[in-house]
């Protein structure tokens, strides 16, 4: 089912969850340990995220050094479809521009449609660690809106090979990203919207957005987008604190602000286990505040902390 037909089809606000792949290694059984806490909340989907290759360089034996891909997380497809066999759920795989060409594109997107999966969100994706901006495959997508309207000639049954004949049409719901504190990249908040319209009138059919830990600011953003003419649904993303090290890291790694209220009450916390216990109700009291504006969805990240989430949607449901 799509996500925007759950969407459609409710009467209140629906729960969803974002995970993981498990790391190359580890088994699938460390994935459902992670979701089983969280299941009998009934989210409507869940997002399963895609973390690109990276590349390396190993010393070979003559002391000169290889260049090697590596993918710590593999396998998002099948994780998905496992998701969607043991807890009959949907899965919405995080689908990025950088590190593959538009013929792997293609083929990942055929092979998701062989596998009952209905929707994708369509992202740019991260620079390479090595990297300074981010660059695209050769033969690849530069933006996420082009990788959209790739997904959505599929939809139409337009396929890369122009010959071929006869061609069955896709039928994917395609979530695009929004941030409420504007992309690192854009020059301005103004500008940030105007791309963002831009991918909802080629075909977007909701938005979910980047964490945030001040709701005012989500319902600017929101505001923001209907004055522009979205008229999606705009679904917030809500992720929990639970170390002293996320006063800096988030900020840095995600480009957000952390209110003060929130950083002078981490900053008081003598352990993690204070600042998770501060972290937990912050995001508590977001999600009632969310859920009494009539949010569509309220998406968590979970992120390896499914207990903290489990804690908070106990307490809403």
């Amino acid at each position: 089912m799509k996500v925007i037909d759950h969407i459609n089809q409710s009467s209140g606000t629906l729960i969803s969850f974002e995970i993981l792949p498990p790391l190359k290694g580890k088994g699938i059984q460390s994935l459902y340990n992670h979701l089983d806490p969280l299941m009998e909340f009934k989210p409507s989907f869940i997002n399963v995220t895609y973390h690109r290759s990276e590349h390396v360089f190993k010393k070979k034996s003559d002391g000169t050094f290889e260049k090697v891909v590596v993918r710590k997380r593999p396998g998002t497809e099948s994780i998905c479809a496992s998701i969607m066999n043991k807890y009959n759920v949907d899965t919405v795989p995080h689908l990025i521009c950088g590190g593959f060409g538009i013929n792997e594109t293609e083929d990942a997107l055929i092979n998701l449609n062989y596998l009952g999966i209905d929707n994708v969100l369509v992202l740019r994706g991260d620079a390479a660690k090595n990297e300074s901006g981010f660059e695209p495959e050769p033969g690849g997508h530069q933006y996420a809106i082009d990788l959209l309207k790739q997904v959505r000639n599929l939809n139409a049954g337009i396929y890369l090979e122009e010959d071929l004949k006869n061609t069955s049409q896709t039928k994917f719901c395609i979530g695009v990203a929004g941030y409420p504190e504007k992309h690192f990249e854009a020059p301005n908040m103004e500008s940030d919207l105007k791309y963002l319209k831009a991918k909802v009138d080629a075909g977007a059919d909701y938005i979910v957005t980047q964490m945030f830990f001040d709701n005012a600011k989500y319902f600017a953003f929101v505001n923001a987008c209907r004055e522009i003419g979205i008229t999606v649904p705009i679904i917030p993303g809500l992720k929990p604190v639970y170390t002293r090290k996320q006063l800096t890291v988030l900020p840095k790694t995600f480009h957000i602000d952390l209110p003060t209220s929130l950083s002078d009450e981490m900053a008081r916390c003598k352990t993690d286990l204070d600042v998770e216990k501060v972290g937990t109700e912050w995001m508590l009291q977001q999600s009632k505040e969310l859920k009494k504006a009539g949010v569509p969805v309220l998406h968590y990240y979970t992120l390896g902390r499914p207990h903290i989430v489990a804690n908070v949607v106990k307490e809403l449901v």
